[in-house]
This record gives C-alpha cells, structure tokens and sequence, in this order.
C-alpha cells in the first residue's frame, strides 16, 4: 500500500512549537482516558460493557484493528481512484485526464471544496450557525492549488471498498447495540485532508432537531464511525471534548472566549494506527486543526441514528431538502445496507455477515452486481439528517 506523499506539507513543530505542545499534550490525555482497544461483545451478543462505559464517559471509543491488510488495500486503491477522478477546479465538468469528473451528471452534492489550510464554515451562518469560532488559518504554500476537495458525500456511490467497509459486520453489530437493532442510516463520507492543505473543521456539535426535546439524551443525534485509512495524528485528526455529548447545547464562543484560543485545553485527539475506527458521538464538541503535517488523514466516515430519532421528524437543510421522514422514506434509505452486506459477503467470503433485522423481518434480499451498483447514484439525497 503506497502512502501519498504531499509537496507543500510543513511540519508543526517547525512552525509552531506552542501548537507541537499542545498536540503532545492532548494525546498524552488522550491515551489516559481508557476508551480504546478491540471490540468485543458479551457471550449474548451485547457490546462489552466496559466499551459501553467509556463511549458514555467520553463521547468516543477508538476501536483497534478493526480493518485488516487486504480491506485497507482495497480502500487505498478506491481513494487514489478518487483522487485521479476529481474534477480540474470547482465546476469543471472534466478530470485532469479530461474524462467526465466525478460527481458529474449527479443531482446530489457530492464534493466539498476549501482554501488549502482554511476554515471555511468557522464564524459564520453555515449548517444552522453552529460552527462559531474561526480556526486558525496557516499560510499555504504559494504553489498550493486556490481550492481543494477534503469531502466527498455519497462516497459508497463511488467507492466499492468503502461500500464493502460499510457492511462490516461488527461494525454494523456496534450500531445495532448502541441504537438498536433498527438502528437507521445518517450519511457516509470520505475525508481527504491532504499535507499541507487540509482544510481545518471549526469546532461544533451536530444536529439541530433534538437540543430542545425534552426526551433529549446522549444518542439523541446519533453517532459517526471513522475508519481510518492511514491512521491520524494529533496534528492532523479529529479532537473532541470528553463528556461534551451528555450536557446539551454547548455555548463553544464562551469555551474559546475562557480559555482565550481556538485550541480548547480540556479536548483531546483521536490518535489512531491505519484500520483502526473511532466511533464519536455526533453531540460532542469536536473539531480539526489545518492539515501543515506531511501525512495525509483519509477517513472514512459512516453516520447512524435510533429510528425513534428520525421517524416522523422534518430534517433537511445540510443533508438534503427538507422533508419528512416517513418509514417508506427511511426503509428506502436503509437499502443501502442491505446492498453493503451483500457487497461484503461476495469480497470476504469466510466472514459471517450481518443480519439486518428490519430486512429479515420483511423477508427482504439484496444483490450485488453492475445494476446495483449504478442504482445507487445520487442515494445520499435520502440521507436522514437530523
């Protein structure tokens, strides 16, 4: 597998030994507060207890080796495809080789593009107001590229490999422990923070139906998993604030305003090797610097929500227009899943997969081949955001 090597990556340290602190710092508290490891399950099929205990506690669990050599080189193939399919500039309509681009023909917003080493959403009226306190902003190489694309939405349209990840089958068994066995999708993503130019995500909590609710809780806007294509650091990956999930709505100006930086002292990174998936809970205060390492972070990104969180509710905005979340519109959108497992079982055969119990429960199969392939175009319309 052949790690991608940037030209305009700058080491941090380098630049800024106050920030090389802090990241030592941070991983230094990351690693004391016992949320990572395998995972497991109880002989009845329950996520192990002391997992459940510190994803509560903290609002993230790293879960160690979770993708193996051979899933990690598939995924690595489909990335460098990606990349290679990436349109010249925003709103070109054709790829450096001049093939149609990706995302090209698509209703769907499918790439996000930002200023090498910007904050792009950071104090302003994006996704609902809640991104704000701009990050910091590095100064850029003069040779970088006045845009890049570090999203790609929908990406199981473009990605076999990361489709086949998406039916792994203790990952999906952590969703149905954590939001019960009808557990429902939110959105996947591929992450592409690239040396040098990644842009920085300013601090935030997801969701805006729930912070009202008077049956609010801590997975009442569900959680992301995040495989880890070439492991992250605390210079270049996600960091959240531990427990920040459990209190509600967050008033994060006030955070930054006490500790007088964006760099907020009481979060910590997720640090994690290649296949390593952390799982965060979307209401927890999270955020990522500027990408000035020289190692590339992609990650693969898989929301999931409690159907009781989605049934009924009017979402729109981020994820897609603005509608109602009926049950044939969330049961269309969880065909996704059904089509996953069976990508996965075709790849890795020796594994048991995943028994969907909303699909077993209707009778329900799914196939695997060039046809469902193409009917997954523009399924991210149906995202359920919430």
């Amino acid at each position: 597998m052949n790690k991608p090597v940037g030209d305009f990556a700058a080491d941090y340290g380098r630049e800024d030994e106050a920030m090389r602190a802090y990241c030592a710092e941070g991983e230094a508290r990351a690693r004391a507060l016992g949320n990572r490891g395998p995972i497991r399950f109880t002989a009845d099929g329950d996520l192990h207890p002391e997992i459940r205990e510190a994803y509560t506690r903290c609002g993230f669990y790293v879960f160690e080796r979770v993708l193996q050599a051979d899933e990690l080189a598939d995924v690595d193939a489909d990335f460098h495809d990606i990349q290679s399919r990436l349109p010249v500039h925003r709103g070109a309509e054709t790829d450096a080789e001049g093939r149609p681009a990706l995302g090209v023909g698509h209703a769907g917003m499918n790439l996000v593009w930002a200023r090498p080493l910007s904050d792009p959403v950071g104090g302003t009226k994006a996704a609902h107001g809640r991104y704000p306190v701009k990050m910091f902003e590095p100064a850029a190489a003069a040779d970088a590229p006045d845009e890049v694309v570090y999203v790609v939405l929908g990406s199981l349209q473009f990605s076999d490999a990361c489709l086949r990840t998406y039916g792994h089958p203790q990952l999906l068994a952590v969703a149905a422990a954590i939001n019960g066995p009808d557990f429902v999708p939110f959105n996947e993503a591929l992450w592409m923070k690239a040396p040098g130019l990644g842009a920085s995500v300013a601090w935030h909590q997801d969701g805006w139906t729930h912070w009202d609710s008077p049956d609010l809780d801590e997975g009442s806007h569900g959680f992301n998993l995040m495989g880890q294509l070439y492991g992250c650091t605390a210079a270049n990956g996600l960091w959240v604030v531990p427990g920040s999930h459990r209190v509600g709505k967050v008033d994060i100006a006030a955070m930054v305003a006490a500790a007088g930086t964006e760099r907020l002292p009481q979060a910590v990174p997720l640090v994690c090797a290649p296949g390593d998936v952390a799982i965060t809970n979307r209401q927890a205060v999270h955020g990522s610097f500027a990408n000035t390492t020289r190692d590339w972070r992609v990650t693969i990104n898989m929301g999931f929500h409690r159907r009781r969180s989605v049934l009924g509710i009017k979402g729109g905005g981020i994820h897609n227009a603005e509608a109602v979340y009926d049950a044939a519109r969330i049961a269309e959108r969880a065909r996704v899943i059904g089509v996953a497992i069976e990508a996965r079982r075709q790849r890795f055969p020796h594994e048991t997969p995943f028994v969907y119990a909303p699909h077993a429960q209707a009778g329900q199969s799914f196939r695997w081949d060039d046809d469902a392939r193409g009917a997954l175009k523009d399924y991210n319309l149906l995202d359920l955001g919430i």
